[in-house]
């Protein structure tokens, strides 16, 4: 079902709710119009309008929530399955590579090989708990766990830096947040592609900790007061010529905005870009 043809039923069914109560109104009036006012009439009339609005509201909402709460049933079930099949073949490449490897070590060559399979398997593993997250995330509310800031930082910087690109500057301890972990983790990794993408390869990016703001510092092209402005629009894009769609701020902000995350960027153009998180409500 489309959202436009949902929304329609939506509003049909508010207009007939409308009209049913203006008729049970309508009826009120005539009966006590012709009864008399009493308390009395009053009470039996106000009590059998309440039941027959509850039980016509009763009615509309089911029709209008059952076919969803079917939907996402059936979404879960199907994503569920789907998950499953996809999660088979990529435990059997992590398990098969990891006994070739055994077997190989002298093999120079082929343990460079298979060292790609395993770098690309990792990869593939990190984009199936990212699907699962996004199709879990549309169904229910993600539950928020306790999370080591430094190691989940260190975690994602080790895995940037097998590019073998810029260098990484890390001064973060181990302070505690409560967030969506795999969430947390695809903002942090949004930025961390961002500082390397509009950076040179031999610039370092600047990861630090600072009370409970987190800064993510590069010395890469920098914005203009006009690109700072548009930074947080979807599809927008600094430098056309990088690779990427233009949706990773977009979704930052997102992030940030539900978890009461407050994020600021400062640029100058040719100097570089700060990005400040101030983790004040997810530290716990």
């Amino acid at each position: 079902m489309h959202l436009t043809d949902h929304k329609k039923k939506i509003l049909l069914a508010a207009l007939g709710y409308f009209a049913s109560v203006a008729i049970l109104l309508s009826f009120l009036y005539w009966f006590l119009k012709n009864e008399g006012f009493s308390e009395k009439n009053f009470l039996i009339a106000g009590l059998l309008v309440l039941l027959l609005a509850a039980g016509w509201g009763y009615i509309i909402s089911s029709h209008l929530l059952a076919p969803k709460a079917e939907l996402d049933a059936n979404l879960s079930q199907l994503s569920s399955e789907i998950l499953h099949e996809l999660n088979i073949p990529l435990a059997t490449i992590k398990a098969n590579t990891s006994m070739l490897k055994k077997r190989l070590k002298e093999e120079e060559k082929s343990l460079k090989r298979l060292e790609r399979i395993e770098a690309s398997s990792d990869r593939l593993e990190r984009l199936y708990e990212e699907l699962a997250y996004s199709i879990k995330k549309e169904i229910h509310p993600i539950e928020k766990e306790e999370v080591l800031l430094g190691s989940l930082l260190r975690e994602r910087i080790d895995t940037f830096e097998s590019f073998k690109r810029n260098r990484f500057e890390m001064n973060v301890n181990d302070l505690t947040i409560r967030v969506d972990r795999i969430g947390f983790e695809k903002m942090i990794d949004n930025l961390l592609m961002n500082a390397m993408k509009y950076s040179d390869k031999d610039a370092p990016v600047r990861v630090i900790l600072e009370e409970n703001i987190l800064m993510i510092i590069d010395e890469g092209i920098g914005m203009d007061e006009t690109e700072l402005v548009k930074v947080y629009e979807r599809y927008y894009q600094g430098d056309s010529r990088k690779e990427g769609e233009g949706i990773g701020l977009a979704l930052v902000k997102a992030y940030c905005d539900a978890e009461g995350i407050e994020i600021q960027i400062t640029s100058e153009k040719g100097k570089g870009t700060d990005i400040s998180l101030d983790l004040g409500r997810v530290h716990v």
